[in-house]
Formats: C-alpha cells, structure tokens, sequence
C-alpha cells in the first residue's frame, strides 16, 4: 500500500491529513503508509518508555483512524495514564488545528497546530500531519503517528496502566486470524471507501467499487452467524471495522459513491454496528456532527460547495439489535468502562445516545 512518489511526499493538499496521506496519481487512489515508526513500549527500546502522565494522545474524532485510538484508549481504561488533545474536525493545508480549546491552543502542549509537534520531531518533516498522533509532552515533540501500531502498543505494551476488567483485544490464542481480518478489512474496507470516493477515472472507481461490495458481502455473511468478528469477544478488528460502519450512511454511502445499498439495508451488518455502538466505549466516542463537517468541508474536490449534509437520522443506531441471541461475551471476564471522563464527552446534540 505505500506510494514512493513524489507527490506522497507533498503536504499541501488539505486532505492528507487523515490517518496518513494519499496519492491519486494516474487514476488510482493510493495511501501513504509511511510513518514514524518510533514506539512507546514497556522496556523502552526506542527511547520512550511507558509511563503514565508523560504521553498525549492528539486523536479528532472526525478522522476514522484516530477515532479507533480514542476507543482503545477508552476500553482499556487509559485515560489517567495518557491524555487526551482533540483537533476540531476541519483543518487547512498545513494541520488539524486545535480550534475547540480556549484561545485555539491545546491545553497541555501550548500549541494551536498540530504541525508544530511534527516540526518539533523534525523541523523539516516532509509528510502529512495526521491523526492519531502520540505527543511526548516532555519535549513537545510527535513520538509516533503509525496508527496501526499505536492501538496494538495500547493494548499490550500499556498493560501495567490497564484498568481492572480491561479486555483483552489481541487474545494471543486468535491472533493470526485478528491479523489476517484486519489486513483484509483494512485494505478492502477501511481504506477501499477512499478508494472509491478519491478514484481519479470510472475504471478505477469500478474496480474500487466491486471489491468493496465483495468485502461488505464477506462480513455480511461472517457476522450472520457469530456476533464479533473474531471469537466470541469484542477484538481488535471489530473496533477498526467499527470505525468505517460508524460513517458509512452518514458520509461514505453519498460523499464517496458507496452506494449499492445503505448499511442500514444490510441485516448482520447493520445489527453488529449498532450493537457495537450501544456498547459503552464505542458509540460514546463517536460525534457525528463532527464527522459530516470534517469530510464535507474538508474535501473541496469532492464537495466544492462545502454543504454539509442535514441528514441522515440517527435514530436508528439506538434502536434494538437482537445479537444478544448469537451469544459472546463483549468483554470477555471483563468488565464495560465505567463513565466517560469529565471533558472527554460527546456534545449531546451531535449523538442519538443521550
């Protein structure tokens, strides 16, 4: 998946801020999956160490892949030990700003744009500013934007900082198959959306479009018979397959051409998202005011107007599910996150939950 040319490395257009840069060069839309690989682990390998108090997760909720960090962070109870910087959900060729603070400044790094923590890491840093990013606030520099490997190192290298009845979401015994459906849902799914909506010819957004369907096929019939993706817990690849669902009526079904069918037409689908979404720490993440704002405003090439959308209704998403019926045990021998923290909810007005 990653783009060598030049135009990856072009941080000027506005939209390759989101979960990493993109290229449309010829007719295919390509993700720049270059990061900074630095990581935050329990023995400090590379030079940053876990420790509680020192890291600010910098997560918008708009973006779907910093959305997932927020979620992780969440289910595992991390709050106290990593902080939270959220950007407002539009930004400009240069960064995500940190427009809904007091005085457009994050309050704990003193920066009104993202970029800075960037240049602080490397005054001449050729790429995009995305989200999520993790902030060493020691320095004021960007440790890692690799989102992937951030919500893994969450997940196992932060264990010393879980809350009691945290889940486990990589279980060791179901890894290879954690591994091998989210490579799959990455490629098809999280990233084919985008494929489809930034496709520079028709032959491309055909070819976007058919594998995407193919895929949403495939979970369709998974998710039929069993209510997460991999075993009988919430894992891993259900919060990154989340995070697209989540979107899909509100944004991708019109905004980039998904539109065979609804997600609410399709019965498994729909059911597991919404089930997801009742579950505390998932839908109580997600603010969808932001979300519409971010990706119609944001990209002027798809949406020159810059109208953002009154609908759909979200009513839905609160209605009942019924995959109580299929079994599981959403967090394992764990237990649901307790309250979101003061400063960390959603406006009431920009959710069906309330």
């Amino acid at each position: 998946m990653s783009d060598t040319s030049a135009d990856a490395a072009d941080s000027g257009n506005p939209e390759h801020q989101e979960g990493g840069k993109y290229s449309v060069k010829g007719k295919e839309y390509t993700r720049d999956t270059r990061y900074i690989t630095t990581r935050v682990t329990a023995d400090g390998r590379d030079g940053f160490p876990v420790e509680a108090g020192r890291y600010r997760l910098v997560a918008a909720r708009a973006c779907p892949w910093a959305n997932r960090s927020i979620i992780v962070r969440r289910l595992l109870g991390l709050e106290d030990a990593i902080s939270l910087g959220l950007p407002g959900p539009t930004h400009d060729e240069r960064s995500w700003t940190f427009d809904l603070d007091p005085g457009g400044r994050d309050p704990v790094l003193g920066i009104e744009r993202l970029q800075e923590a960037y240049f602080k890491r490397d005054p001449e840093y050729p790429r995009g500013i995305t989200v999520p990013a993790i902030v060493d606030t020691t320095t004021g520099a960007v440790v890692t934007n690799d989102f992937a490997q951030i919500t893994l190192d969450l997940s196992t290298e932060w264990r010393a900082h879980h809350r009691d009845g945290a889940p486990d979401l990589v279980p060791q015994r179901h890894r290879d198959e954690v591994d091998e459906v989210n490579q799959r849902v990455f490629t098809e799914v999280n990233n084919g959306v985008y494929r489809c909506g930034f496709a520079g010819t028709q032959e491309a957004y055909d070819d976007a479009y058919a594998r995407l369907w193919t895929a949403l096929d495939w979970l369709e019939d998974r998710l039929g018979g069993q209510r997460y993706l991999v075993g009988d817990t919430i894992t891993e690849a259900d919060v990154r397959l989340f995070t697209t669902l989540v979107r899909f009526d509100a944004v991708y079904h019109g905004h980039f051409k998904c539109n065979r069918n609804k997600l609410a037409e399709m019965p498994a689908l729909w059911a597991y998202a919404r089930d997801l979404f009742q579950t505390p720490g998932f839908g109580d993440t997600v603010d969808f005011t932001q979300i519409k704002q971010h990706y119609y405003v944001v990209h002027s090439d798809i949406n020159p107007s810059g109208i953002v959308p009154g609908g759909p209704d979200l009513s839905g998403w609160v209605t009942p599910h019924g995959r109580e019926a299929l079994g599981g045990r959403p967090f394992g021998d764990g237990t649901p996150p307790g309250p979101v923290h003061d400063g960390e909810r959603v406006d009431p007005a920009h959710t069906p939950l309330r």
